[in-house]
């Protein structure tokens, strides 16, 4: 499998961790969502990310799943693992065990321990050096889950000494002043990463036109992000946002904390992806209410591509 470098672009989608009624793995759907991934256009998978449930797995069941994505993509699109963990060990076994299973790289958040400027730094050049160099990972910049808030100078300093670190997974928000930031550096002479952009894709024409190279994140119509990303790295940005904001109110829905992975997975599992929406226990499940609020939605999105279409 080739590796991650600072040249990805493109729609990395993150994917979530399929399981049955009973809590166990449904390896069935983690086929079928592969599939159906790659056909809507995905340039890359994440797996194990927070989205994908990854804490709530054992480590043999980490293994499991890592194995079966990687049986299935079968070296057709690159794959990033999330390792995040407390501490230095447990990232680095986990990377090993991904890159040896053919992944193309590790994705590391900061632990919500980090609070200074000097001690975010200190703990990615520490974990660039225990990944080592042949280890390409992604620095995940999500403050509103982490409570970690890294400053685009930091980011640039980890880059410049880090030549591991490749990508920048932008999840500020606000972020998007960040992105600027970080792209006049790289065109007065810094190192130019890839920044691939999370947050459920909500602000993602504004991001590309901020300079980012894509998405890494979650929607339940992917096909639509790859669209918007590819209309607007050609310049077609007033198509880039019709076809985006046909898709917005159901994305703006999903987009709500602690239920958003429940109302993706229902609409993953409606759209016969995966066979059922079940997170695992401590998990939200949604309601009656919910449900047919999401069906309101996309009935009204339906109507909108057909308008547009």
């Amino acid at each position: 499998m080739t590796k991650l470098t600072e040249q990805a672009r493109g729609v990395h989608v993150i994917a979530p961790t399929p399981f049955l009624d009973d809590g166990a793995l449904d390896m069935d759907s983690v086929d079928r969502m592969v599939e159906f991934y790659l056909a809507a256009g995905a340039d890359g998978l994440t797996i194990m990310g927070m989205m994908g449930e990854a804490e709530k797995l054992a480590a043999s069941e980490s293994e499991a799943v890592i194995a079966r994505v990687m049986a299935a993509v079968n070296g057709r699109v690159p794959v990033t693992v999330g390792v995040s963990a407390p501490g230095l060990a447990s990232i680095t076994s986990l990377a090993r065990r991904a890159m040896d299973a053919g992944a193309a790289g590790v994705m590391v958040a900061p632990p919500a321990s980090l609070r200074t400027d000097a001690r975010i730094r200190d703990y990615y050049l520490m974990v660039a050096d225990a990944l080592g160099p042949d280890t390409p990972f992604v620095l995940q910049d999500f403050p509103l889950a982490t409570g970690v808030v890294i400053p685009a100078g930091v980011i640039l300093d980890i880059v410049a000494q880090a030549p591991n670190c490749v990508m920048l997974k932008h999840e500020d928000w606000p972020g998007l002043a960040k992105i600027s930031a970080l792209r006049a550096a790289s065109d007065a002479g810094a190192r130019r990463i890839s920044i691939l952009c999370g947050n459920g894709g909500l602000f993602l024409p504004e991001e590309m036109a901020r300079g980012a190279d894509g998405a890494m994140t979650g929607f339940a119509f992917p096909e639509m992000m790859v669209e918007v990303v590819r209309l607007a790295s050609a310049a077609e940005h007033d198509r880039a946002r019709d076809i985006f904001e046909a898709y917005l109110p159901l994305m703006r829905y999903e987009g709500q904390p602690g239920l958003g992975l429940a109302i993706r997975k229902y609409t993953l599992a409606r759209r016969g992806v995966i066979a059922g929406a079940a997170l695992r226990k401590p998990g939200a499940r949604l309601s009656r209410t919910d449900i047919a609020e999401i069906e309101t939605l996309l009935a009204r999105q339906a109507r909108k591509l057909a308008e547009l279409n």
